[in-house]
């Protein structure tokens, strides 16, 4: 298949797909296997949930082999849209896939022996989930950066296509994001500035990065509505299924599956910055980044500060919103049971934490809106 013929085919290439398909199956696993640990505790190295992660390494060893080793050994018509890495050539996405994958499958044997020697139920932050979250990083990023460049290279009909394949990647990004920083996340938390700290390193680049590469009208609100759709689908999805724990001390009988939790209402900065950005095209990144910082911050402590009071509330304590749904680890005397929150902070401790805040905010939105201009330039 010549550049020629691709520019002229209306549908996406199948490994475009069978990428999108590896991100969401990650992605899919990791909050399937959250709610296990909180439901039942990890009984075993092959759950249905860790499977679902291994995925994503397995399909992406598909299509980067696809790619990498078509374009190097069969398909010439293709080394035009490629990049030569130790005398093998492929898209640089599918490089960064490659990477991605291997990492993931690696990390397999390390976890597996790290909770033989250190327990079975530990942190999410552990060293191989830290090498399994770099891994499916890359995978996300390497499926982020083939999607550009087919965009940048396609005709107009595959480009509306592309975009909105783009934005959903950008979406399950977010998703991966939340789901690192879950220990600083958590209603108990979310009155204090560790809390706000945690949100505005992650969740401003990715909401940056995908509007300016995408450059589409409301793209940051987009990626934060996909972020919210899927997580309320875990939500109500999980408690249908049956669960028990398997592991002590029980300290809450569980039934069913517990999910994540609510997730948090991030598509109120995103419309903002949104709009702001729509407004105010050409101000200067350095100070739109400040602003843009500024307004994100604000607008995410405005909606959910409030909204944490409510989830704590009798009027949440329902299937919608599920904020009365607790882990087999979880006391009587716990935080989140007694319906309390994290210890207060002094005045001027808060208004440091939300000045670090701040700058955390503006340094994610300016390397976002950089990397993000120069995923539109990507055609390789």
């Amino acid at each position: 298949m010549t550049a020629g013929d691709f520019r002229d085919r209306p549908n996406i290439p199948w490994y475009i797909w069978l990428a999108a398909l590896a991100v969401t199956s990650a992605i899919v696993g990791i909050q399937w296997d959250i709610s296990w640990h909180r439901s039942i505790g990890r009984d075993a190295f092959l759950t249905p949930a860790h499977i679902a992660i291994y995925m994503c390494g397995i399909l992406a060893a598909v299509f980067c082999g696809y790619l990498i080793f078509g374009a190097t050994f069969a398909n010439t018509a293709w080394r035009a849209a490629t990049v030569n890495i130790w005398g093998l050539r492929g898209p640089v996405g599918a490089f960064v896939a490659a990477w991605g994958g291997f990492a993931m499958l690696t990390s397999a044997p390390f976890d597996d022996w790290w909770h033989g020697a250190y327990g079975l139920d530990v942190k999410i932050l552990s060293p191989p989930h830290v090498v399994l979250a770099l891994g499916i990083f890359a995978i996300e990023g390497g499926t982020g950066l083939l999607v550009a460049s087919h965009r940048n290279r396609a005709n107009a009909k595959q480009r509306k296509m592309l975009d909105w394949m783009f934005l959903y990647v950008g979406g399950m990004g977010l998703l991966l994001a939340m789901s690192l920083i879950l220990e600083y996340s958590g209603l108990p938390l979310q009155h204090n500035t560790l809390f706000y700290q945690a949100m505005c390193v992650p969740v401003p680049f990715v909401l940056t990065l995908v509007a300016y590469a995408s450059g589409k009208r409301f793209a940051a609100s987009i990626v934060a509505g996909i972020y919210t759709i899927f997580t309320l689908g875990m939500v109500w999805i999980l408690p249908l299924f049956p669960a028990e724990p398997k592991l002590g001390p029980v300290y809450h009988q569980v039934t069913h599956f517990v999910p994540a939790g609510f997730p948090l209402l991030l598509i109120v900065p995103a419309l903002a910055m949104d709009v702001f950005w729509a407004r105010f095209r050409a101000m200067n990144d350095w100070l739109k980044s400040a602003i843009s910082a500024v307004l994100f911050l604000a607008l995410l402590v405005a909606a959910q500060w409030p909204f944490a009071n409510f989830l704590y509330s009798p009027a949440a304590r329902n299937w919608f919103f599920d904020s009365d749904d607790f882990d087999y680890l979880t006391g009587p005397n716990a935080t989140i049971a007694r319906h309390a929150f994290y210890g207060t902070q002094t005045s001027k401790d808060f208004w440091i934490g939300m000045a670090l805040a701040v700058v955390w905010a503006f340094l994610s939105v300016r390397l976002g809106m950089a990397r993000g201009k120069s995923l539109r330039e990507v055609q390789r």
